[in-house]
């Protein structure tokens, strides 16, 4: 990949100019909607499986945005209840050797009530919104782990209406004991909790699980949650792993980009095995990690996932990463 104009600039100034950069290149964009392998699941239409990842759009800021690139579905997100800052500094930093970012931003958002009102405005435009939104739930840091579910609870109560699914999120790696949710003792129990609030407000709407990709027993995880009700997988959040020494030497945060690849796409290969082997069917897989090129894109749908998202491309590639990708499917098909 060549180096872009953008990427000359620091990683905090960048970050902090996303919103100038966005708004401009989306009115350029015609925002005429790509159609490319269409997906139909659970009463939901995908126009395309491209999407963005959870923490493009923390505070559902830019969901037209996104929309005019030519995105197939969006999730938003991670939201909590109650806005919260960001961990302390140092929060990000990339490699563009590596073409990989860390993070530990620690679910900085503007809370649950700016997260709804943002929608509100949205949907009083539009009845319905053309592609579906995804919602990325987590839970404040100063929440204890045993009170976890009732902030998940406060997200879907507050924000079913708009969503066309829920993402747990207990993958991340920068808040503190959020992963020891996965942990035997706790995974049930919690995830049955969201199922039952799930099952209260008398809608339907599909729960997506967020997989972590340093679990070692990863396909307990997906057992479990798919007892417990769970209708399908998003894999990877970013990793605590660090795939090359002495980079990103922080020993918090998580690594994402091309790094993160090679452990999204093993999980990816392990799942689709697994649930053609137990004939698991209609649930939704979801690959996210380290994609970062059309070919990427395909490679990940060609091993058997029904989506793909994108975080880093839109760093390292820039905004006209979904039609760079409609032009390699035209290109295939001409």
């Amino acid at each position: 990949m060549k180096l872009k104009p953008w990427l000359l600039l620091p990683s905090p100034l960048l970050y902090s100019l996303h919103p100038f950069f966005l708004n401009i290149y989306s009115r350029i964009q015609s925002g005429k909607t790509y159609r490319w392998k269409t997906l139909d699941w659970r009463g939901l239409h995908f126009p395309n499986p491209l999407g963005t990842a959870g923490g493009v759009d923390k505070n559902a800021c830019y969901v037209k945005n996104y929309c005019a690139l030519g995105a197939g579905f969006l999730e938003l997100g991670t939201v909590t209840p109650e806005a919260q800052a960001p961990n302390p500094r140092p929060l990000l930093k990339r490699s563009l050797k590596h073409f990989s970012l860390w993070n530990n931003m620690g679910f900085p958002n503007r809370g649950l009530h700016f997260f709804e009102k943002q929608l509100d405005m949205i949907f009083k435009e539009n009845s319905s919104f053309p592609i579906p939104l995804f919602i990325n739930l987590g839970k404040n840091r100063t929440t204890a782990l045993s009170s976890a579910v009732l902030d998940y609870k406060k997200g879907m109560l507050s924000l079913w209406k708009y969503a066309s699914a829920f993402v747990i999120n207990i993958s991340s790696p920068n808040t503190q004991s959020l992963r020891d949710i996965f942990d035997t003792k706790y995974l049930m129990k919690f995830l049955k909790s969201i199922n039952e609030i799930r099952l209260s407000l008398n809608k339907n709407i599909p729960l997506i699980l967020k997989l972590s990709p340093d679990e070692e027993d990863s396909m307990r995880i997906i057992e479990q949650s798919l007892t417990a009700g769970i209708d399908g997988w998003c894999l990877t959040n970013s990793t605590r792993q660090r795939p090359v020494k002495n980079l990103f030497l922080e020993n918090k945060g998580g690594v994402s980009g091309k790094l993160l690849a090679p452990l999204s796409i093993h999980l990816l290969k392990e799942l689709r095995k697994w649930l053609d082997k137990n004939k698991v069917k209609d649930k939704l897989v979801i690959s996210c990690g380290g994609v970062l090129t059309p070919q990427d894109v395909f490679g990940r749908l060609d091993i058997g996932a029904d989506l793909v998202q994108v975080y880093s491309a839109l760093v390292f590639n820039g905004y006209s990463f979904f039609s760079s990708v409609y032009s390699k499917i035209k290109e295939k098909n001409s």
